[in-house]
């Protein structure tokens, strides 16, 4: 048992990284600390001011652990990095952590390649980006390579010159094939410089020498190399007609700026390159109304500027930073060179700021619209379900279908939606273990059992070890069924939840002749949806997602075919004992009917397996 006062005494007087863990296991929270005893045993005092978010935080905190350092920098760069990996609840951070694209350049190859990465690794290659479209990057790199005739291959040059043919590359002159030993290493790494410094934003050099070679081919009567040069001349021009700022100065900069309102926090930086405007991305924060502008812009710049692979001298804020110090300790040293912060008050700079604050705020305003339409899709629709029904906190709902070919291999689907959204992670698929032939209802009966069975008996296992109820797969019961049907179906759901002294409601998704949602049956009535409405739109989602589930599976059983048996997803049954079993019983249906004692008389049966089999052909009888 971890005692948190006594090991409160244990902390030592130095610098250092905390972790705050839950119940569960699970990382909460992250911190750093100049002094480790100082700054944990502040969380833990009833006299101290703590906000309502750390005060939540520290009720949840089961026991934490300490990483020690040499310095405050070293404990920011590890608090960053766990930030990162553990995504903790109570962390300010990043909403979208999807990994943005990176144009990498190998140069540690003799012979580098040009390709889209996801991550940066330090492999000694050159990383340009992060960009937002992963389309963008690849249009780019396609750019470059039939400019610069960058190969594409994988080869491992020098070793594997000569062993093949030329790819298509080299035959549409969009490679000089190194592979072949037909540009020398000097000359490609020529063609390289050009692609970095291309990427580097020197595109005007580029543009001359396109140019250059057009009017050549021009002069020399040949119009089509000189069409093809004027075609990726003028994608370079779309690309330096997106620089619409140039500024007076020729520094490399970041601009950042952001908006927020009670919920949301939107982060806009702006990159300039050479005094070019190269792009801007916009970023997504998690934040509180407790946490200050400082905090959430200084947890932005650390979390950004980890994972980017260049860092400018100059970084414009909106206004000050949390631990602005050492941030730009961390990051001159990361950068070889002096970082430095700085929040401009007039002139073209602060207009540049201006305008990314601006940026922020017209996506802050586009995605609350957007929230409000989703809301308006999802949550609005149960709502409007609850008033047709006259049922209120219809929260989690749970779908289920039955998909079979003439009887031969029935499956059944369990969908499951929350606030108006499919939840994928609570579907579940059941391979029906009874039925014979097809019998819809007599398979919704299994299924339905198994399923609350399942849950029940999960429920009580948990609350004998004392463990969170919400751990299990089948422990979340739903606050309503929908049945793929009308009477019938919601008829066997109801004796099923009788015979499980269970009160949920059920209702039944009727659809018309044309296979087409029409309304609800419940109560012995059958409710129609008002035209275009969003519940009616909703139950549409529901029953085409229960359908499509049921369907998927039922296919992936069927491309087995022969392949798989019902055999092999009893535990304990592997090939050699299956083969036993049909070689004894001939049959599966003879297997479905043994007892216990006819299956131990299988050769290499014992007792545990046996009892596995009969459980799993008995289990809902």
């Amino acid at each position: 048992m971890f005692d948190i006062q006594e090991e409160l005494k244990k902390l030592p007087a130095k610098p250092g990284v905390y972790l705050m863990h839950n119940s569960k296991d699970e990382i909460i929270y992250v911190g750093k600390a100049i002094k480790l005893c100082n700054r944990v045993r502040q969380y833990f005092q009833d006299s101290r001011n703590l906000s309502v978010k750390i005060q939540h935080m520290v009720k949840n905190v089961a026991y934490f652990e300490y990483i020690i350092t040499d310095s405050e920098l070293e404990a920011l760069v590890l608090e960053n990095n766990l930030i990162k990996e553990h995504h903790p609840k109570y962390n300010t951070k990043l909403k979208d952590d999807k990994g943005y694209p990176y144009i990498k350049v190998t140069i540690n190859e003799e012979f580098p390649r040009i390709m889209l990465a996801r991550k940066m690794k330090a492999d000694g290659s050159k990383y340009f980006g992060p960009y937002t479209s992963a389309g963008a990057v690849n249009d780019t790199i396609e750019l470059l390579r039939k400019i610069f005739k960058i190969r594409t291959c994988n080869r491992r040059l020098p070793k594997d010159t000569g062993k093949d043919r030329p790819c298509l590359y080299y035959q549409i002159k969009q490679c000089n094939a190194p592979c072949q030993g037909y540009i020398s290493k000097e000359d490609y790494a020529k063609q390289i410089d050009e692609t970095l410094r291309f990427l580097n934003g020197n595109y005007k050099q580029v543009a001359k020498m396109l140019q250059e070679k057009m009017q050549k081919a021009s002069d020399e009567l040949e119009f089509e190399q000189a069409m093809e040069y004027r075609d990726l001349l003028k994608s370079i021009e779309r690309i330096m007609d997106r620089q619409k700022i140039n500024t007076y100065a020729f520094e490399d900069r970041d601009i950042i700026a952001m908006a927020e309102d009670d919920k949301d926090v939107v982060v806009s930086i702006f990159f300039i390159r050479k005094g070019k405007l190269l792009g801007r991305e916009h970023f997504h924060m998690e934040a509180d109304e407790e946490s200050s502008k400082e905090e959430v812009l200084g947890a932005f710049v650390k979390q950004f500027y980890a994972g980017t692979p260049y860092l400018p001298g100059e970084i414009f804020l909106e206004h000050d930073i949390a631990e602005k110090e050492i941030i730009e300790e961390w990051l001159s040293k990361k950068r070889g060179a002096k970082v430095h912060f700085k929040i401009p008050v007039r002139g073209q700079k602060h207009k540049m700021v201006e305008m990314a604050k601006e940026n922020a705020q017209n996506v802050l305003r586009m995605d609350r619209e957007k929230i409000k339409r989703e809301e308006k899709r999802t949550i609005g629709a149960v709502h409007e379900i609850e008033e047709l029904l006259g049922i209120k906190g219809l929260n989690r709902m749970e779908a289920f279908d039955i998909s079979n070919i003439s009887g031969f291999q029935t499956v059944a689907s369990m969908v499951v939606f929350e606030k108006g959204k499919a939840r994928r992670r609570d579907y579940r698929k059941f391979r029906l273990r009874t039925i014979e032939g097809p019998d819809d209802y007599a398979s919704m009966q299994e299924v339905l059992t198994r399923r609350f069975l399942h849950g029940k008996k999960e429920l009580e296992e948990l609350k004998e070890q004392g463990k969170d109820t919400e751990l299990g797969s089948f422990t979340k019961f739903p606050d309503i069924l929908m049945m793929d049907g009308g009477k019938g179906q919601v008829n066997v759901a109801l004796r099923v939840l009788d015979e499980l002294k269970l009160d949920i409601p059920v209702c039944g998704m009727v659809k018309d002749d044309n296979h087409r949602t029409r309304g609800l049956y419940y109560n012995n009535e059958e409710i129609m949806f008002p035209p275009n409405s969003e519940a009616f739109l909703l139950v549409t989602r529901i029953q085409d997602e229960a359908h499509r589930f049921a369907i998927e599976y039922h296919r992936s059983l069927r491309a087995k075919g022969q392949v798989h048996s019902v055999l092999d997803d009893i535990k304990g049954v592997g090939p050699k004992r299956r083969k036993e079993l049909m070689k004894y019983f001939k049959d599966i249906s003879q297997i479905k009917t043994a007892e216990i004692e006819e299956l131990l008389n299988v050769p290499g049966m014992n007792q545990s397996t046996a009892q596995a089999i009969y459980e799993f052909f008995h289990v809902s009888k």
